[in-house]
């Protein structure tokens, strides 16, 4: 064969691959394209894939009018991009990446094509438009590892303030660093300017795996440090005590907790009988409650377990405090009547010690059925169990104690995350949750439109309402309050500073209450919102929405937002959009599909915010997580059906019966097929707010996909593109923050002024944890504690406790 006879079949070849994958696109273009015109969608799809047809027949015939008609699809294609996307990375590297990559192939092989035609080949100009395609797909591809801050410092350096030696931590002794859930370590031992020394000093693993289902079975600890020791629980809720300076072993108390899929353990409470009460300093508040100080137990550890026990045991010493409930265990489920087994019931979070009183709420399975255990949130005596008080939000005396042989009222509003209080006014402060079901209200009673999604202050000796806030009426979106509030001293106008609670919603959004009144410090507007089709819905008219502070994540939707790894799932994910019925936030759920965004997990969640009381910046995490719902009319049939309860909530797995309504409930994330989320980067951030402007001072996206991928596949890219994040940040009075709740296996410190990425350390496994840091008292070393039991959506499951220091 000759050498042009040879050079001839490699181009049919060639050709033949080039014209099959440019028909290909062009008919998924043209026919995907078509149909999201159909729905009043962009033209681009339908008018690109016809003339990439035309190219491919073209290129069958290795004719060059084919690479011509291609060259006018690309320019097309860079104008339609920057017209719909603007200048944003992410968004133009899913629409021009492909086709610059078809183009460049065209450009390549159009001097063969013109070869083969006995024409003027035109070898320069081609193979320069080509090299200069291929060069700027370079520029795309490092640009994927560059974080794309979506809201950029000002360049100014937060100073560093030191610590005064009055106001120096101590201890970490409550689940948010203090009983008001800062998140703050003053300390500054570790700082901007050294965290790049940082070493792993100990590593403890405590032998207690999730089963790794992915259904609650999560790590989310958040340890705690008094003087020597560090007291951390289990997913079990196995509680152990570690030296603070080695993680050596100090103690164990089994208490290997039962809860099917369902098996967390967010925290423990620490109380110490024998330093003086703090009673409240605000006048007219209710004194705190002395105790029995006769006991064996002077220290101790609590935990509550998903399977409904309030725990005890000796803090210096591991056993059970024997004076406490019977044998140092309290029965959660007394008084909740029938259908109490986890997951239908469980207690997740931490108990927050008030006064001297625990105080415990609980989680109800969402969408499960009309009829549940109610919410009531209780509060025992420290020492013996004692039960001191309840409130039970259904009740119209949400005060009344049980008589022998009553339940509480069923059904009722619940609080499921972390409480915070405040000692000076004696005060609890519960992020309350919705009354069963989640996504349909029209069984709900007055009481729960009072309680549903609040900000509920209780007094913490008697359990009697001081106020309550609202945040969503009528909640149909699962918009339940998910994280401790924020106890801060907020900076006026005036220039003067009001204590607040501050808390962030599912919702993307901040509401900033007057500690004492509930009243809103920022403004808060009643947003008109559209009704659904829900016969019998008792639909709320307007929405709170708070508009003086920086909404997260929340802004309504575009076509143009939706996005893919490629071309052909953005199409995918535009046609999804363009099907569903979506009228911004609170788009009510009805019996079409309808897109709630952003979805159920939020926006923000349980890892709740951390708070730098030196600067009065906030810093939070956030996910962009959308879902879709419709509620269908049940049958007789669908009630052999049942969700399990879980906290996947029945998504993607077809509609299933909320018994005791008339409904059944099917919903799924928005994302496409390849379980990417359908609406364009980042899925996950760390914002910094200025309290003091009330302004974002910077966004940047936290996590990579080096651990995750399209369909679960790890990808081993190191591309900051901002994944879903679930635990909480820490801040420190070094201008640091720490973080490691993203979908990598990394523990990293940020520049609080900036976001930068200042150091990190690889985990052995993913972390959902929030970290703390301490000083030991014995080596004056100030350390930086994380766990890690896996990462959530990954395979990798682990039992270890870390620890960090300069030295």
């Amino acid at each position: 064969m000759s050498e042009s006879s040879s050079s001839h079949t490699i181009l049919k070849i060639w050709c033949l691959i080039l014209g099959l994958v440019l028909l290909l696109t062009g008919l998924f273009f043209t026919v995907g394209g078509a149909k999201l015109v159909t729905l009043g969608g962009s033209w681009y799809f339908v008018i690109s894939g016809v003339f990439t047809l035309a190219s491919a027949i073209f290129i069958f015939k290795k004719e060059a009018v084919g690479v011509w008609l291609f060259s006018l699809v690309f320019i097309g294609t860079i104008i339609w991009s920057l017209l719909d996307a603007g200048w944003e990375f992410w968004p133009l590297f899913s629409r021009l990446m492909f086709p610059a990559g078809l183009f460049a192939a065209l450009m390549f092989t159009l001097p063969s094509i013109r070869r083969y035609q006995i024409q003027p080949s035109a070898d320069l100009a081609a193979y320069g438009l080509g090299v200069l395609t291929v060069l700027g797909m370079c520029v795309g591809l490092y640009q994927m590892f560059q974080p794309h801050a979506t809201v950029s410092a000002s360049g100014q350096e937060l100073p560093l303030v030191p610590v005064k030696t009055d106001m120096m931590q101590t201890n970490w002794q409550h689940y948010g660093q203090d009983s008001g859930g800062s998140r703050f370590a003053a300390l500054d031992q570790i700082s901007r300017d050294n965290v790049h020394q940082l070493k792993e000093v100990w590593r403890f693993r405590t032998g207690d795996f999730t089963t790794g289902t992915g259904n609650g079975a999560e790590d989310q600890m958040t340890p705690l440090q008094v003087g020597n020791k560090i007291f951390l629980c289990t997913p079990h809720n196995n509680i152990f005590a570690l030296e603070a300076d080695s993680g050596k072993q100090l103690w164990k108390a089994e208490v290997n907790s039962k809860a099917d899929a369902w098996e967390r353990c967010r925290g423990v409470a620490y109380f110490d009988s024998t330093q003086p009460l703090a009673q409240p300093t605000l006048a007219g508040a209710t004194p705190v409650k002395t105790v029995a100080t006769d006991t064996t137990c002077l220290r101790r550890v609590y935990t509550n377990t998903p399977d409904g026990r309030l725990i005890a045991v000796n803090a210096d010493t591991g056993e059970r405090c024997k004076d406490f409930g019977v044998n140092g265990t309290v029965d959660l489920l007394k008084g909740l009547g029938e259908g109490t087994k986890a997951p239908r019931f469980e207690v997740t979070s931490a108990p927050t010690i008030a006064g001297t009183v625990l105080v415990v709420g609980s989680r109800i399975a969402d969408n499960f059925a009309a009829d549940m255990p109610g919410g009531v949130i209780r509060a025992y005596d420290v020492i013996t169990g004692e039960l001191r008080w309840v409130f039970d939000p259904r009740n119209p005396d949400p005060n009344y104690m049980l008589k022998d042989g009553e339940t509480y009222k069923r059904s009722s509003a619940n609080s499921w995350a972390a409480m915070s209080y405040d000692s000076q006014m004696n005060t609890v402060f519960l992020p309350m949750g919705s009354s069963s079901v989640d996504v349909w209200g029209g069984n709900r009673q007055p009481l729960d439109h009072k309680y549903n999604s609040s900000v509920l202050a209780l007094d913490a000796t008697t359990g009697k309402e001081k106020w309550v806030y609202q945040t969503v009426h009528n909640d149909l979106w699962d918009f339940d309050l998910p994280m401790q509030p924020s106890l801060v001293n907020f900076p006026m106008k005036d220039g003067s500073n009001k204590s607040a609670v501050v808390i962030g919603t599912k919702s993307g959004q901040f509401f900033v209450l007057d500690r004492l009144t509930g009243q809103p410090l920022t403004k808060v507007i009643e947003q008109p919102v559209k009704p659904a089709d829900i016969e019998g819905e008792q639909y709320s008219p307007t929405q709170p929405r708070s508009v003086e502070m920086p909404q997260i994540g929340n802004a309504t939707l575009t076509e143009s937002d939706m996005w893919g790894a490629t071309p052909f799932d953005q199409l995918m994910c535009r046609i999804n959009f363009k099907s569903m019925r979506y009228e911004g936030l609170y788009t009510a759920p009805g019996k079409d599909k309808s897109l709630s965004f952003p979805g159920s997990l939020g926006g923000m969640n349980w890892g709740s915010i951390a708070f730098d009381p030196s600067h009065q910046y906030m810093f939070v995490n956030d996910m962009r997580l959308g879902l879709w719902i419709q509620l269908i009319e049940q049958t007789p049939e669908d009630l052999a059906l049942e969700a399990n309860g879980g906290e996947k909530v029945n998504t993607g797995m077809g509609a299933v019966p909320m018994k005791g309504t008339p409904y059944k409930v099917n919903k799924d994330r928005f994302w496409s097929k390849l379980n990417i989320p359908c609406q364009k980067p980042p899925y996950g951030t760390m914002t910094a707010i200025d309290m003091k402007t009330r302004q974002i001072a910077w966004q940047v996206p936290m996590g990579t996909v080096e651990d995750t991928g399209p369909m679960g596949i790890k990808m081993g890219l190191k591309a900051p593109i901002g994944m879903p994040t679930i635990g909480g940040p820490m801040a420190t009075q070094g201008g640091l923050v720490f973080f490691a709740a993203t979908q990598d296996y990394y523990l990293r410190a940020l520049d609080s002024s900036t976001g930068k990425v200042l150091w990190k350390s690889r985990l052995p496994v993913g972390s959902q944890a929030t970290p703390i840091s301490y000083v030991s008292p014995k080596s004056g070393k100030q350390y930086v504690l994380i766990t890690a039991g896996g990462a959530r959506q990954s395979p990798d499951h682990g039992d270890y406790v870390i620890a960090y220091s300069l030295h």
